[in-house]
């Protein structure tokens, strides 16, 4: 299923994409749960009756037509990054690729809606793009143990902008979270397709445009940790609840790997991004 939810910001309603392309049709979920959130990816039983909804038929139809899509999921728990996860990104920084799987935590206060505005941070000089695979935890996950398989513990998958401010990141001292957490830096869907949808994360194509010149296109299958094991070592250091967010790392082609003068993002710039199966985003960028 496409889940996702839409309306202006604050009151978003839940909904299902019925179809594909063109043939797409939008549809209330309002009558059956009350929005996508945690309760709702732990509820097998609920998401059953979503299933058996559409499939009979029995969901309303929404007019789409001016309507703004927000994030596909409710109160986000925690948002989990993996850094230089990408062999051809780890090779353009010039960084050696980790031995084991590097960490950091995005706010969940830094979700948005995949086509709401981004506001270039004051005094940023070096605001960069990164289209990410979210993978969207579904069960508690502790201590994964070796003969379990970590991807049971998904809900789904959706496209995540992890947007970066490298000088705050890099050059400012301390951990990277000065140039992770600033506001709208991670927009998020727009929707959250269920795993079953997606049989292979390693197998998904992601691009990304900055005033229509593609400057990343890649693949999951560069990964340096997969899916599966990036959830599985996770939960060896801290619990995955229903409702976090694990963004799994960019591929090549950001701002910062480029030659002088790097072009980094400035108020007036587009960036698109889509991964294959899991829909398009759009951001204007404008200033803080």
């Amino acid at each position: 299923m496409k889940l996702l939810r839409v309306g202006t910001a604050g009151a978003e309603r839940p909904a299902l994409l019925d179809g594909d392309g063109d043939r797409a049709t939008l549809r209330d979920l309002s009558g059956l749960v009350p929005d996508i959130d945690a309760a709702l990816l732990a509820d097998g039983a609920a998401l059953d009756r979503i299933r058996a909804a559409a499939a009979a038929g029995e969901l309303p139809e929404l007019d789409a037509t001016g309507l703004r899509v927000g994030p596909p999921l409710a109160r986000v728990g925690k948002v989990v990054c993996i850094g230089l996860n990408y062999h051809g990104h780890a090779a353009e920084t010039g960084a050696e690729p980790p031995a084991e799987p590097v960490v950091f935590l995005k706010a969940a206060d830094t979700v948005v809606g995949p086509d709401d505005v981004v506001l270039v941070p004051r005094g940023s000089r070096k605001t960069d793009w990164e289209v990410e695979l979210a993978v969207v935890i579904g069960r508690t996950a502790r201590y994964i143990a070796d003969d379990e398989d970590p991807l049971a513990y998904v809900a789904g998958y959706a496209v995540s902008h992890d947007v970066s401010e490298r000088e705050f990141q890099i050059e400012r001292g301390g951990t990277w979270d000065k140039g992770k957490n600033c506001e709208t830096f991670n927009p998020l869907g727009p929707w959250l397709v269920t795993a079953d949808e997606v049989p292979d994360p390693q197998a998904l194509g992601l691009r990304l445009w900055v005033n229509g010149e593609l400057k990343q296109d890649g693949g999951t299958a560069d990964q340096i940790f997969p899916v599966a094991e990036v959830v599985r070592y996770l939960s060896r250091f801290m619990t995955l609840y229903p409702g976090d967010v694990v963004n799994t790392g960019t591929p090549a082609g950001v701002a910062m790997g480029q030659p002088e003068p790097k072009p980094y993002l400035r108020a007036g710039d587009v960036v698109e991004l889509e991964i294959d199966g899991l829909g398009r985003q759009r951001q204007e960028l404008k200033d803080a």
